[in-house]
């Protein structure tokens, strides 16, 4: 936990939106905790958002009109916005100098 995240979720719970995950993000969130010799239960417990082929297709595109733009992303920030903008999700992110270039192509960020 950091005093970053915490804050967030606080903002989150308190828009009553619901709150998930991306198996991308899981990956993510895992490694660190991993990484770093940390508790991982807590994180297991989000429900998943799964990447399959219709958001294959989408991250496929947003990563080519991305490189096309100037300005490439990574794969797996592609792969997370494909999620998100299939399920009609808002992304919160501490990210944005990432995902802000994506909301021209549909991608919600919250708040």
């Amino acid at each position: 936990k950091s005093g970053k995240g915490d804050e967030a979720l606080k903002q989150i719970l308190q828009s009553g939106e619901e709150i998930c995950t991306t198996v991308i993000n899981v990956h993510e969130i895992l490694y660190g905790l991993h990484k770093y010799g940390k508790p991982v239960k807590e994180i297991l417990l989000l429900p998943v958002l799964h990447y399959i082929k219709k958001d294959a297709a989408l991250s496929s595109r947003i990563e080519l009109e991305a490189e096309e733009r100037g300005s490439p992303i990574r794969r797996t920030d592609a792969m997370i916005a494909a999620i998100t903008m299939n399920n009609g999700a808002n992304l919160y992110t501490f990210d944005l100098k990432h995902f802000n270039p994506l909301k021209s192509l549909g991608l919600k960020l919250f708040p």
